[in-house]
């Protein structure tokens, strides 16, 4: 209404649009790009074949992966859910925020009959709070702010309190996204026992569910700019898949002549194979159920202004629990500050910007989501919210960048065997502090990714140069630390 006004007062009324000798007065607006990120819940570095799997079968995702850059050294800003959840709707460290532990997890002095893989240990675990602050503006308020639809179905556990559910942060609708961490009632099949997410039909799959519900607010949102944010308690506890899948994969199995093998690792128990039946069921069927949503988009035709993110929270399970799955040639796994507990695989497809099927191995964290989705809608930056994030945009367009170092602070005593320990990367060199002893390890993880070989003595320059780095980090962050027991008993 505008442009005809002006061209009617200014006597153009009868001037072919042609003849104006200025085009960009008419062209359109650029249309915003809309997101797609898929979280998933303990899935272990190399637990998809396009991250080098044999056993599980993740055909959509590899299709993906093809369409996409592939982060080979992508980070959770923690090794368990919770802190790196805050950490991708902040932009902030869980040092910063003082969420360094699952919410609800044990922390100062712990309930002995609660948590009894904390107690009775030379540290008392460092306090921590259990809700992502309301004072911080996620990325989901800053894109709703700017005239985007948001919607978040799944896994939330980022608050207890009703008022720190998505609803409240940022999300105009909410599926199934509350306290917990895992499925309750009966796990992934209905009755879910969730008060955001209505019971389905008998036989109904949870994974499949949340897909459905994606869907739904994608085709009611078309026309606008949106956030989709499918956050699946998949892969998570309690081991749980479908019979067919099951049975598909016993019977994979045992042709394969597979045999499960086991190692060990500072007095813990380490799966060494991919060969877990109902595991595998549940990779498949979170596979199936993105590849519902990335298909829909197509059928669609909205999948080339939609930017699609795939990552995992934390390393795969390992260590405990059933130890489901194994994260080789990775260390350690879901609550551990080595490798296999942090190292996440990770996706990003941007249609026409970035070139599909490259490789990008510079270290990346999670963090850095919030600064880059900001970037790629054409917002501006907000750099005292996302402190701690950097735009991925020039790694995704192909330019050199190197975002500096990376950091994690785990305060805590893992149930799945980890004590409290903190750690930097700075190109290829990773250096990890034990808090209980004071030891330092040093890594180089362009030729030692396992982790096997402590460079500690031999490089001091180098170990001295990131510890030195990592206390000034403390400081900035104002990290809360560890305390020693004075009531521990060896």
């Amino acid at each position: 209404m505008q442009r005809r006004t002006f061209f009617k007062s200014a006597g153009l009324a009868a001037v072919s649009l042609a003849g104006l000798g200025s085009g960009n007065l008419l062209a359109k607006p650029a249309k915003k790009p809309n997101f797609l990120f898929l979280l998933i819940d303990d899935l272990g570095w190399k637990d998809l074949g396009c991250f080098g799997s044999d056993f599980y079968e993740t055909p959509n995702i590899d299709a993906l992966c093809g369409e996409g850059i592939k982060f080979t050294d992508a980070y959770a800003a923690a090794p368990v859910c919770s802190p790196t959840r805050a950490s991708i709707m902040s932009g902030k460290y869980p040092a910063r925020l003082d969420t360094t532990e699952w919410f609800g997890g044990p922390g100062g002095e712990v309930p002995l009959e609660k948590y009894r893989w904390a107690v009775n240990k030379p540290l008392l675990t460092a306090d921590f709070k259990e809700s992502l602050p309301l004072s911080e503006l996620t990325v989901a308020e800053a894109l709703n702010q700017s005239g985007y639809s948001t919607f978040f179905a799944g896994k939330w556990h980022l608050g207890a309190e009703q008022r720190y559910w998505p609803e409240h942060q940022g999300f105009d609708i909410n599926k199934g996204g509350w306290e917990v961490g895992a499925p309750k009632g009966d796990g992934y099949f209905p009755p879910y026992d969730n008060p955001r997410l209505e019971d389905g039909p008998e036989g109904e799959h949870l994974p499949d569910r949340l897909a459905d519900e994606t869907i739904e607010f994608i085709q009611s949102n078309k026309k606008n700019p949106f956030l989709a944010f499918l956050s699946f308690y998949s892969v998570h506890t309690p081991l749980m898949a479908r019979e067919d899948l099951k049975e598909k994969y016993e019977k994979k199995r045992k042709a394969l002549g597979l045999k499960t093998e086991y190692g060990s690792d500072r007095n813990r128990n380490i799966r060494l194979t991919q060969d877990h039946a109902v595991y595998a069921g549940m990779v498949e069927a979170m596979d199936t159920a993105c590849g519902k949503v990335l298909d829909k988009l197509k059928d669609m035709n909205i999948d080339d202004n939609t930017i699609v993110f795939f990552m995992s929270d934390n390393g795969g399970l390992s260590t405990a629990k059933w130890h489901p799955t194994s994260n080789i040639p990775l260390r350690g796994g879901k609550g551990w500050i080595y490798e296999g507990g942090i190292r996440e695989p990770m996706i990003i497809k941007w249609p026409g910007e970035a070139e599909p099927g490259k490789v990008c191995k510079k270290p990346v964290i999670s963090t850095d989501f919030y600064p880059t989705i900001l970037e790629m809608a054409g917002l501006p930056a907000r750099p005292e919210q996302h402190k701690d994030g950097k735009s991925l945009v020039p790694l995704l367009k192909g330019e050199n960048m190197d975002r500096g170092p990376i950091f994690w602070h785990y305060p805590h005593y893992s149930p799945q065997g980890c004590s409290p320990a903190s750690a930097i990367r700075e190109n290829e060199w990773k250096l990890i502090l034990w808090y209980e002893d004071s030891r330092k390890e040093l890594f180089n993880l362009r030729e030692d990714i396992g982790e096997k070989n402590n460079l500690a003595d031999k490089k001091p320059e180098i170990t001295e140069r990131l510890f030195n780095k990592l206390l000034n980090w403390f400081k900035e962050v104002d990290a809360e630390m560890p305390q020693l027991n004075p009531g521990y008993k060896q």
